[in-house]
């Protein structure tokens, strides 16, 4: 990789220096260590693998709750007091 093309990149790709989570501070989020596990092993979800370590950016979690949340069908109802 030339200087120029780094350069690019970086430009390009800014997360990079966003906060990394492990595995299990990820797991916080999404539910478990072997779901985020198995969100890795198939690919559902972006991530960094630097020597033994695997790492994923809060904007990723992020990302991921946001798409799979579900929205409410009508604005939650008022209950009167009796």
């Amino acid at each position: 990789m030339t200087r120029l093309s780094v350069a690019k990149a970086c430009d390009e790709e800014p997360a990079v220096l966003e906060r990394h989570l492990t595995v299990r501070e990820a797991a916080a989020f999404l539910g478990g260590e072997r779901f985020v596990r198995r969100l890795i092993a198939e690919r559902r979800i972006t991530y960094v693998k630097d020597r033994s370590r695997i790492l994923i950016a809060e904007s990723v979690v992020a990302e991921y709750l946001k798409v799979r949340t579900v929205p409410a069908l009508r604005p939650a109802s008022r209950r009167r007091a009796a």
